[in-house]
């Protein structure tokens, strides 16, 4: 059977954030299953929800498990609810997991001040885009620029999204993850803020930072991620 790779992409982004990735494992000949969640990407009409997003993830997981051993890789919030999805109390059908630039707890202060941030970012003339085009126009790679916002951005989602994030347990989680499991962060991405903690609390996962990158490290070093999905597929053939 052929590793399969689940991938779950990050708020006001889509499917299409994946596409660098899609593409290196298709020419490994590995399974690569990009979802929507609710409210994103060809779903933007749908309302999101935290249950949604997990039957999302749990059907293409279950899916790809049919065709072999699966990889759950998550970016930003897809990464905060693959955590929770990967740690449930029934664990689900996964060979191993990467969690890219999710290593805070979307609570408190911290998740109060971001929606703030957001809502006033929103709040711009043209919902900033104009800023949002500038900043990634001079930090991602021209071969991922496009991918990034193809799928559209989930404007009327985010606050929403970000609201519901709160009643996630992702320490209860972690602490019942299993599999071999990764921490990809950027050197520069603001949700490092809780990476001591969680590598305390998953004390077998590896860490991995990215230098000179932000939060967006799927698509500023692609092959940079691209390398550690190599690792994660390599580490499931050799114990699967």
């Amino acid at each position: 059977m052929v590793v399969q790779v689940v991938m779950v992409h990050g708020i006001r982004t889509s499917a299409t954030m994946w596409r660098a990735q899609v593409a290196h494992l298709q020419d490994r000949g590995v399974g690569a299953i990009a979802v929507d969640l609710p409210g994103h990407g060809s779903r933007m009409s749908e309302e999101f929800s935290v249950a949604g997003a997990f039957a999302t993830i749990d059907n293409a997981v279950r899916d790809a498990a049919t065709r072999g051993p699966v990889v759950l890789v998550g970016h930003s919030m897809g990464g905060l609810l693959s955590i929770e999805y990967a740690g449930a109390e029934e664990r689900p059908p996964l060979a191993a997991f990467i969690a890219a630039s999710c290593t805070a707890i979307p609570r408190g202060p911290g998740l109060a001040a971001y929606r703030f941030l957001a809502r006033r970012f929103d709040a711009l003339p043209d919902r900033g885009m104009w800023l949002t085009d500038r900043v990634l126009d001079l930090t991602l790679p021209g071969d991922t620029r496009a991918d990034f916002g193809a799928g559209g951005y989930a404007f009327d989602t985010q606050d929403v999204a970000l609201r519901s994030l709160s009643v996630l347990d992702l320490l209860s989680a972690l602490a019942r993850i299993e599999v071999p499991l990764w921490f990809v962060n950027g050197q520069f991405d603001q949700l490092r803020v809780n990476e001591r903690l969680f590598t305390r609390v998953a004390p077998h996962a590896e860490l991995i930072v990215v230098p000179r990158t932000s939060h967006l490290v799927t698509a500023m070093r692609p092959r940079v991620f691209n390398a550690v999905l190599d690792l994660a597929i390599a580490t499931v053939e050799q114990t699967w």
